[in-house]
């Protein structure tokens, strides 16, 4: 069946309204976009080489997807922003679980939601007991390198995460998936953070595109909205509020 003619919310209505389009996502990578983002670079003070160069993101991305010949649909694995954002165009969206892991807020971000000097601190997936509930998105084989490139850009910018292939259970049955898992290599990677210490960083955090405690709010209302139940992120939002007032 042609993509066009198809619904992508057919499978959660509820997030036709919840899910900003990619016109309007301010983490959809274009060419422009990155060149914005290396002046927000500049005038922070980081070096020229703050991010992998075209060349190295590219590679990386090649290296682990290919290059699509002949096309083919690619699906990403969504548990922190790109349940809210995915910034790219999709043919299908489902729910999904991803078994041994866990989110966690344990990758410090120099920019968008934190700055070098007051760095935020982002979702990334660790091994853990039990599972993380997020989102399936199927890129269409017509779109997947194209968008595929824009989504390797705004996560492996700084190459902060470790891109893998997993298996992710959805309602409509397994797919297997482009998950963005933790890098502990990375010299962004916050460590074994105590959930008073996050929450002080969420609470304070805050950078271009807005703050660290937006991007929590956000994941907690997307969450129920779609059913899940996340003690971490519930305790996360409660400790995060007692640093109002």
């Amino acid at each position: 069946m042609d993509d066009a003619a198809t619904d992508p919310f057919l499978h959660l209505p509820g997030l036709r309204e919840r899910v900003t389009p990619p016109a309007l996502s301010p983490v959809r990578i274009t060419p422009a976009m990155l060149v914005q983002w290396d002046e927000h670079a500049r005038a922070q003070g980081l070096p020229h080489n703050w991010r992998l160069s075209d060349a190295e993101l590219e590679a990386g991305r090649r290296a682990l997807l290919g290059d699509f010949n002949p096309p083919q649909d690619l699906w990403i694995f969504g548990y922190g922003s790109l349940m809210w954002d995915p910034g790219v165009h999709f043919a299908e969206v489902r729910q999904a679980r991803l078994p041994g892991h866990a989110r966690r807020f344990c990758h410090r971000a120099i920019l968008g939601r934190g700055t070098p000097q007051a760095p935020a601190l982002m979702l990334a997936l660790r091994a853990d007991v039990g599972c993380c509930q997020g989102l399936a998105y199927r890129l269409p084989a017509h779109l997947a390198d194209e968008e595929s490139a824009l989504l390797w850009r705004r996560e492996m910018i700084r190459n902060g995460y470790r891109p893998t292939w997993q298996t992710v259970h959805t309602p409509q049955g397994d797919v297997t998936a482009l998950v963005f898992a933790v890098n502990t290599a990375h010299e962004g990677h916050a460590g074994d953070l105590t959930l008073a210490q996050e929450a002080a960083i969420i609470a304070s955090a805050c950078g271009v595109i807005g703050s660290n405690r937006d991007y929590l709010v956000q994941l907690a209302a997307q969450l129920a909205c779609l059913g899940i139940s996340d003690d971490y992120i519930d305790a996360l939002v409660q400790a995060v509020q007692q640093h109002d007032g």
